[in-house]
């Protein structure tokens, strides 16, 4: 049963929430404020986060900071809810790490279908992992990417990518050449048809771009294609292992 953790301040969201996760046999924990809320997660560990931007004692957007600090909660998958005036916020909580958010007022389907979407690719990669343990890596010489522990090294040295960054970096990668738009990448990486703002797959690729380029011409390496979307540059010699 997996556990999903609410921050919310508003009661009657917390209710129709907690109501329409506990109807598909989820285990939900609430919390009122960012200082509860950031406690719970360390202590509980839960499979998935909602996290309102704008909440007491502590912002989502410092909860957010503060969980991908943290070793135990930085994996864990959050997804950030905003009034949909809050443009800014949504794209800090990007910034601070979040997977994904969704705007205020939503559909508790459309909720509903984006944890079970994130859960589901979770589960495969655990499924992935259990049946071919330590035979997934893309070799590209001095960029490795280790698909079963998720881990990113640049000359050896392992990088620090949130598990949303990984997975784009991932499947992009694996094609090299290949130009994705970016309604393509939110339904294959994310794993839903997203009808919103696009710009979560630019917000990941920026700080893709930025990580990468600890290597010379590693900001390079996902290039733009112009009124279409992105590709993996193709010209380097990867070595699947």
């Amino acid at each position: 049963m997996p556990k999903i953790l609410v921050v919310d301040d508003e009661k009657n969201i917390l209710e129709l929430v907690r109501f329409n996760l506990e109807r598909e046999g989820y285990q939900v924990l609430t919390a009122l404020d960012g200082v509860q809320g950031l406690n719970l997660a360390r202590t509980k560990v839960p499979d998935l986060i909602l996290l309102d931007v704008m909440l007491p004692e502590m912002s989502g957007l410092d909860v957010c900071r503060e969980l991908r600090r943290d070793a135990v909660t930085k994996s864990i998958p959050i997804i950030m809810l905003s009034a949909r005036t809050e443009e800014l916020d949504r794209v800090l909580g990007l910034e601070m790490g979040a997977d994904d958010y969704v705007t205020k007022p939503f559909s508790p389907r459309e909720l509903v279908a984006r944890i079970k979407a994130r859960l589901r690719s979770i589960r495969f990669e655990e499924v992935r992992k259990e049946e071919k343990p330590g035979e997934a890596q893309l070799d590209f010489g001095y960029l490795i990417i280790d698909e079963d522990r998720f881990d990113v090294y640049i000359n050896g040295v392992k990088q620090d990518l949130t598990p949303k960054e990984f997975e784009l970096l991932r499947f992009m990668a694996r094609r090299p050449g290949k130009v994705y738009s970016r309604e393509q990448l939110l339904d294959k990486v994310w794993g839903y048809d997203y009808t919103g703002d696009l710009r979560t797959v630019d917000v990941h690729i920026r700080h893709i771009r930025q990580k990468l380029g600890q290597m010379p011409g590693g900001e390079h390496l996902i290039e733009t294609v112009r009124g279409v979307g992105y590709r993996f540059k193709e010209d380097l010699k990867c070595r699947p292992t």
